[in-house]
């Protein structure tokens, strides 16, 4: 059970309830039931947020398997059950082997990886520890991501760390039922 209750348009400032109506229209209003309904608490920063998360989620030039391998990178290396159960059946679905998916979520040794699955587990592993990226790695991702896709790939993760810090904050715990395994925190 999460630790903060849904936002409410009532439970909002009166001066934000136009930026909560603005985020909470159309079809299931943004943030639903996961991280982003928690930036409801704060209904301008949704509204400056959402954009950005959608092109990052849904338009960036990077593939979608690249996409969610980030995601699910960063939901294991911020040990987000959240996130992870929302994103590891669509990395399978986009093309993310199960012993990859898998390898990831219980911290084995990964199965042999594309070059490009190496260079976003490798930027996602080596920035969570260390706060940097090698050259190596670096240049594997301009290599094969471009300059704009090797932007693209850090503001995502970046982004979805952001997502998992304000989950974990609030124990949104797993979305829903899933056939998914926890992660082993």
């Amino acid at each position: 059970m999460p630790r903060l209750p849904q936002a409410t348009r009532e439970s909002v400032k009166e001066e934000l309830r136009e930026a909560f109506d603005a985020v909470s229209s159309g079809p299931g209003g943004a943030g639903g039931a996961g991280p982003m309904s928690v930036l409801k608490h704060s209904p301008e920063l949704l509204r400056r947020a959402a954009p950005l998360f959608n092109y990052l989620r849904d338009e960036s030039s990077l593939p979608q398997h690249v996409r969610e391998l980030a995601m699910l990178t960063t939901a294991r290396a911020m040990d987000c059950q959240y996130i992870w159960n929302a994103h590891a059946a669509l990395g399978r679905q986009s093309g993310l082997s199960n012993n990859l998916v898998n390898s990831l979520r219980d911290k084995r040794p990964l199965p042999r990886l594309s070059a490009e699955e190496a260079a976003v587990i490798n930027c996602g592993t080596e920035f969570f520890k260390t706060h940097r990226v090698s050259q190596n790695t670096f240049d594997a991702m301009l290599e094969l991501f471009g300059a704009q896709g090797l932007v693209e790939l850090t503001s995502l993760m970046g982004y979805y760390a952001m997502l998992a810090f304000n989950a974990n904050t609030v124990d949104l715990g797993i979305p829903y039922e899933t056939e998914e395994p926890p992660l082993p925190v």
